[in-house]
């Protein structure tokens, strides 16, 4: 397993958060995510933050293959703060030229990262920790309703069931593809910055042909499994709420309450 991928994996473990049913696991983060996108004070961070890590704990999923998988969005969040920093108006705390850095472009740029961090490990953890057939099935399970307005559930939760998988596929293509062009001598970190991201160019041909191979594959091993539309179609697996679903769910909604009353408060 590449630890340099965070969405899209699943880590074999025998955790209780494992265990519960992926419908409670899916409503359950798109809560917490719905929560800390209103965050504001310090406290409410604080909060978010220590409870994320009680999750990523109680799934036993690494550590170090949690913070290892944010390498490749570092340069992402480092242009995020940068951004908030230079155009955010405020009390200067640097300037050089006609650029200038203000205390409340770092405040808002650090708060908008730390948000950003906490949305993509609750993101990383549904799929670290549901299977793709059952994400895929809890999906299925929870847009039912949809289907007495002719919406095609089946398809939409298979394809973002996909999607969601082909991340770290594409990726790890991308290295093989690298790795292929460095043996040829080929390496893009010999060249400087503006002129490596033209270098990506002849990389990014190869992968993009690769990628509409393995969708052709993909739709041939659907299609030789009778799969069709899906609608109707059975599932050996039947899911059904335990007790610690219910657990699960009063833990969350207290959760969400407690940030929305504590950035009230602040406010």
């Amino acid at each position: 397993m590449n630890n340099t991928i965070l969405i899209g994996q699943y880590w074999e473990t025998n955790s209780l958060f494992h265990r519960l049913d992926p419908r409670t696991k899916i409503v359950s983060i798109v809560l917490l995510m719905l929560s800390f996108i209103s965050l504001e004070s310090f406290i409410s961070y604080t909060i978010a933050t220590l409870f994320v890590a009680v999750i990523i704990q109680i799934s036993k999923i690494p550590v170090r293959v949690m913070m290892g998988g944010l390498k490749p969005i570092l340069f992402i969040l480092l242009f995020t703060l940068l951004y908030q920093a230079l155009f955010t108006k405020g009390n200067v705390v640097w300037s050089w030229s006609f650029l200038e850095i203000t205390l409340e472009g770092l405040k808002s740029g650090l708060r908008l990262v730390w948000r950003i961090i906490l949305l993509i490990l609750l993101a990383s953890l549904l799929t670290y920790t549901t299977k793709p057939l059952d994400l895929a099935h809890g999906l299925e399970k929870l847009l039912s309703p949809l289907t007495k307005l002719h919406i095609p559930v089946e398809q939409f939760s298979l394809m973002i069931v996909i999607a969601i998988r082909f991340i770290p596929t594409i990726l790890q293509e991308l290295d093989r593809i690298l790795l292929a062009q460095r043996a040829r001598g080929y390496d893009i970190k010999a060249f400087s910055a503006p002129k490596r991201i033209f270098a990506y160019i002849p990389i990014l041909v190869p992968l993009l042909f690769t990628i509409i191979g393995r969708a052709e594959q993909l739709s041939f091993a659907v299609e030789a499994r009778a799969y069709g539309k899906g609608k109707g179609r059975t599932s050996y697996k039947t899911l059904k709420f335990q007790a610690v679903d219910y657990q699960a769910g009063v833990v969350v909604m207290l959760m969400t309450v407690m940030l929305f009353v504590v950035t009230i408060v602040s406010d």
